[in-house]
């Protein structure tokens, strides 16, 4: 065989083994950082490769990405599942709307967001640390394994009362789900992002963490300066007023919530 061509067999099966490691490189980084979104807009870039693979002869990494859209329906299913779940759950709302369901619902709702923000507002007067946490679409039932349950209806006297300094719970989380205070003294998992504030203490630290890994929504009162904060998707909005407060949970809380 004649040199030149042993040596472009080379290339290409150098060129191959470095396509496969950049993909798994790029796979780990994926699954770690990434957003649904931005796994939907690389489909057509390894779509694309796969074609490109298979005319340029790269057997493995043609037999990489062939693995890969083959498990392409699962692994969709996966990755929007909650979009799935939220999408099933548009017919339900609608249904409520209907029946006349849907005002009361809404009205429910407003006011145990009205609970939340007096019990954040009583909390920030009195430098009282605080940590509360609803739930979204994405189940919290895994960040409950350690903490006391409560099941009670959700009242500004008793989310401030769980707070007190005295209180044996006062360091965890308390975790709203379908409108009612289920779990308190939780502990949730801190965030390792390297770019969050110094000045952030533990308990902001584990509300960006847990908004980092689901949809929940998270407020927090500083101990330190009583301060509120919000925090969702990973992202904290400081120094809030109770009427700033009020307005950011009624634009990102449904009134299913209240279900």
């Amino acid at each position: 065989m004649p040199d030149f061509l042993l040596k472009t067999d080379s290339l290409l099966t150098i060129l191959d083994i470095l396509l496969v490691s950049f993909v798994i490189y790029r796979l780990f980084r994926l699954v770690r950082e990434s957003t649904a979104l931005r796994v939907l807009l690389a489909l057509p870039v390894v779509i694309t490769s796969y074609l490109l693979a298979r005319l340029a002869g790269l057997a493995t990494f043609t037999w990489l990405l062939d693995n890969f859209l083959s498990s392409l329906l699962l692994i969709l299913v996966v990755i929007f599942q909650y979009d799935i779940r939220r999408a099933m759950l548009s017919f339900k709302r609608g249904s409520a709307a209907k029946t006349g369901e849907h005002d009361t619902l809404e009205k429910e709702s407003a006011a145990l967001l009205d609970q939340l923000v007096v019990a954040a507002q009583s909390l920030s007067e009195r430098r009282n640390g605080g940590l509360i946490v609803i739930e979204r679409e994405m189940s919290l039932d895994h960040f409950m394994a350690v903490g006391t349950e409560i099941d009670a209806k959700v009242t500004s006297e008793l989310i401030s009362s769980i707070f007190l300094p005295y209180s044996p719970i006062h360091d965890g989380a308390v975790i709203i789900q379908h409108g009612k205070l289920t779990q308190a003294g939780c502990f949730l998992p801190l965030t390792h992002n390297p770019e969050v504030a110094k000045e952030l203490g533990t308990r902001h630290r584990a509300a960006i963490g847990l908004t980092e890994l689901v949809d929940a929504l998270v407020i927090v009162v500083s101990e330190e300066t009583g301060s509120i904060s919000f925090v969702s998707g990973g992202k904290i909005t400081r120094n809030l007023e109770p009427a700033a407060l009020r307005k950011i949970l009624r634009r990102m809380v449904d009134s299913r919530w209240a279900q």
